[in-house]
């Protein structure tokens, strides 16, 4: 039997609330920052489009690297993002108006601080398998608190001091985080306490790509074993998967519309009459918002699916810009703020469980890394082009386009979600 071990919650808490914080200087305010600087709208949405590119390669290749025995784990992997990240903020605070210099360092900063957050996902669930206790959806809430406490008070001082004080808030952060990561500290598992736990959970180890899972005979009370398998090939996945994979496109187009208004917050609210302190405080209720679904989300589910909520979660999205069209004054900019509530606060973990419950194991984090692809892919189409519509027909125009998108997601989500199968058995597939 599993021995009762420590709880990590509290250090994995801190982590996350650091880490979000650091997202709020870095990603939030990074037109702020490069604005300052001297690049263009174009230049930052070329900026941001690149370190998502890169992002989106190295985080696959990263897993698999960190999937291979040897020293670099979880742990590892997060200590040298962070001093990468303190490394590039020191480094920045050197460079001056240099943009050659800014382009490649802040690339650098924006890019790991993207890849090493589903590794600090991964660092919980390998800490929950070892036996030890985190909660995961408290965790991921406070994180979000981190952002909107740092969000409340930034604002209103770069509107003071300047942008300087968001590489400071960089490096507080990040040598914080080192110190955090340290502290955790996994025992090694026994050989005998794997074989234990594997007769407890009824499992037996098996080669690469397929492993023997215990299965309840539906209707019976005999148990009957079932060979599971990893389909990799793509065609395959398509073809087990076909809601999933035709709701990525929805992702995509939801994401296009969230990192639109994110990305180039700042410039809406110029548009509206407003500054860094009004950014701040948008920041704020739409990061603070998320701890309470987030936290909650376990209860939610079940009175709602996982199905429904990634719905819901898309009409918010497309209500959120669509307020933005019309609005007037920055009331109407914390009203759309406000729609984080259903929005992304919602979309994150339900699209975890949604995986969860829809694919087998040896395919669940191959769908997480879909999932998190499909919104690289969003946030580089929306970088790209965003900038290039605000400096050639300005604010409104650029939102109009990210909402004709994001209507075009949540048609392609229902039809997805409610007129395909999620999961279509192995048998009926050929692969000639």
């Amino acid at each position: 039997m599993k021995e009762n071990k420590r709880s990590y919650t509290i250090q994995y808490a801190l982590l996350n609330m650091i880490y979000f914080a650091a997202f709020c200087t870095i990603h939030a305010y990074a037109a702020v920052f490069l604005l300052d600087h001297g690049f263009s709208n174009t230049e930052v949405g070329v900026l941001l489009a690149v370190a998502n590119i890169i992002s989106a390669l190295a985080q696959p290749f990263v897993a698999g690297l960190i999937d291979k025995p040897g020293p670099l784990t979880n742990k590892n992997f997060i200590l040298i993002s962070v001093l990468v990240i303190l490394a590039g903020s020191v480094a920045l605070m050197f460079v001056g108006n240099n943009i050659a210099m800014i382009f490649i360092v802040y690339t650098i900063i924006y890019m790991v601080q993207f890849t090493y957050q589903p590794v600090m996902t991964a660092l919980c669930f390998e800490y929950q398998k070892a036996g030890y206790n985190i909660m995961y959806g408290l965790s991921r809430g406070l994180g979000s608190a981190g952002f909107a406490l740092t969000s409340a008070f930034i604002g209103g001082v770069v509107e003071r001091s300047g942008v300087f004080v968001l590489l400071v808030v960089n490096v507080i952060t990040m040598l914080a985080s080192a110190v955090v990561i340290l502290m955790f500290n996994k025992s090694e598992v026994k050989e005998e306490e794997k074989c234990e736990d594997s007769t407890d959970d009824a499992a037996v180890e098996v080669p690469a790509g397929k492993r023997v899972i215990a299965e309840q005979r539906e209707g019976e009370g005999q148990i009957k074993e079932k060979e599971q398998k990893a389909h990799n090939n793509i065609k395959e996945f398509v073809h087990i998967y076909p809601a999933f994979t035709l709701f990525l496109v929805g992702i995509v187009c939801f994401f296009f519309a969230h990192n639109m208004i994110n990305d180039f917050m700042i410039q809406i609210i110029r548009d509206l009459g407003g500054g860094e302190k009004e950014l701040g405080y948008s920041n704020f209720l739409q990061a603070i918002l998320e701890l309470p679904v987030m936290a909650m989300i376990g209860l939610v589910l079940k009175r709602i699916s996982a199905k429904n909520l990634l719905l819901i979660s898309g009409v918010a999205f497309l209500v959120k810009i669509i307020i933005l069209i019309f609005a007037k004054s920055m009331v109407a900019m914390y009203v759309s703020q406000s729609l984080q509530l259903f929005a992304y606060a919602v979309f994150i973990p339900a699209a975890a469980y949604y995986v969860n419950e829809t694919m087998e194991d040896l395919d669940q984090v191959k769908g997480q890394a879909f999932i998190t692809t499909a919104i690289t892919v969003g946030g580089v189409f929306s970088n790209l082009i965003s900038g290039r519509l605000l400096d050639a027909m300005g604010v409104k125009s650029m939102l109009i386009t990210g909402t004709v998108v994001c209507a075009a997601g949540v048609v392609v989500a229902f039809a997805a979600l409610c007129r395909l199968p999620s999961y279509v058995a192995d048998s009926t597939f050929d692969m000639m």
